[in-house]
């Protein structure tokens, strides 16, 4: 068993990364349960293979048990609502424990239910998918969309423990599963040129779900979010860095109403785009930038971009919650395993890089 500690200034908190961990929920869950009844928050999809196992080993009738739809497009206030409205009639109250499973739809609206509910209750997040396990499920981030844009409505409220069952992996479809590992490629880019070398030898027994090869990149990755966000809990300086490729990312998905691409896709055409544009400003050299579109292809064709204009998409970046006065400040790559956060990047240059990207991309993908 892996156990990672957060340590920020509101929560201090252990991830576990363990294969076979669900089966030990009650035990783990137990720890930190208080006095409270417990209530297990899920989806449908996830309840379908995980959601039996868990309750059992939680010991929960099903009343205690409640699911929503975990689809993008449903990341909305009103989900939130729903299951705000489904605790009351269970009757939890505020020293209940929240235990969210599933991926980062999940995550976000559980998360974010726990932060309003009754003002504050605590959560367990058990994260089932690639993208939880590395990034969502760990430092307090929730929040749902607006048709404006990506997790405008939110809150900073830190789970109580994170327990990533690496078991779970093997029941994700294989888009979902490509779709995290743009993430995992995120974390060697900015701070970790060791794991992107790993990623460079090792990506197809990843993509073959090797069981070594995945606890080692999983708990890199959660290392490094630990460390990051144990400096800096609410994203006022380090936290920032996280940001790579989300900015393109965000404005892709909100455009296209959160239904064509799933989060890791959107960001990995993101980090491709604020890659050129990092090599646009002398910033990055071209060989580390070949080497990083390089090892995004090789996880699998990414859904094609959508027509949309420049003007459309710069537009839609300065709604972004991350942009101030209208401007954001954007996460560029120096080289492999360094970033740096807070760079201006002129408009004009942002539309040059989104109408080429698609054929250079292409041209990586040959």
């Amino acid at each position: 068993m892996k156990t990672i500690q957060v340590k920020t200034e509101s929560a201090r908190y252990a991830v576990v990364c363990e294969r076979g961990a669900l089966s030990r929920l009650g035990g783990i869950v137990e720890k930190v349960r208080g006095c409270g009844e417990v209530f297990l928050l899920s989806s449908p999809r996830v309840w379908k293979f995980w959601g039996r196992a868990a309750a059992r080993a939680l010991r929960l009738p099903r009343e205690r048990v409640v699911l929503f739809d975990d689809h993008e497009i449903a990341k909305r206030v009103s989900t939130v609502e729903g299951v705000c409205r489904k605790l009351t009639r269970a009757r939890a109250d505020r020293s209940a424990l929240l235990v969210a499973m599933g991926g980062g739809v999940v995550g976000d609206v559980a998360g974010f239910a726990a932060a309003c509910y009754l003002r504050g209750v605590r959560i367990v997040h058990v994260p089932t998918t690639l993208v939880a396990q590395v990034d969502s499920a760990i430092g307090g981030k929730t929040g749902v969309d607006l048709p404006e844009g990506k997790n405008l409505v939110g809150a900073f409220h830190q789970p109580a423990i994170v327990v990533a069952d690496l078991t779970t992996l093997h029941t994700l479809p294989a888009r979902q599963f490509r779709s995290g590992l743009y993430e995992v490629i995120k974390y060697g880019v900015i701070g970790d040129a060791e794991l992107f070398r790993f990623l460079e030898h090792e990506m197809e027994k990843l993509l073959r779900l090797d069981t070594r090869s995945l606890e080692w990149v999983i708990e890199r990755c959660a290392r490094q979010k630990a460390r990051i966000v144990s400096q800096d809990e609410r994203e006022s300086g380090l936290r920032q860095i996280l940001n790579f490729g989300h900015t393109i990312g965000h404005a892709l998905e909100a455009l296209t109403g959160y239904k064509r691409f799933l989060h890791g896709e959107a960001v990995g055409w993101g980090m491709l785009g604020a890659t050129q544009i990092a090599v646009e400003m002398k910033r990055l050299s071209e060989r580390d930038a070949n080497r990083f579109s390089s090892l995004v292809a090789r996880c699998g064709q990414l859904p094609a971009l959508p027509r949309v204009s420049s003007r459309a998409l710069v537009r839609a970046i300065a709604g972004d919650k991350k942009s101030r006065h209208g401007r954001v400040g954007w996460v560029l790559p120096r080289s492999i395993g360094a970033a740096e956060i807070g760079v201006n990047v002129p408009d004009r240059l942002v539309a040059k890089v989104w109408r080429e990207l698609p054929a250079r991309y292409a041209r990586t993908e040959n």
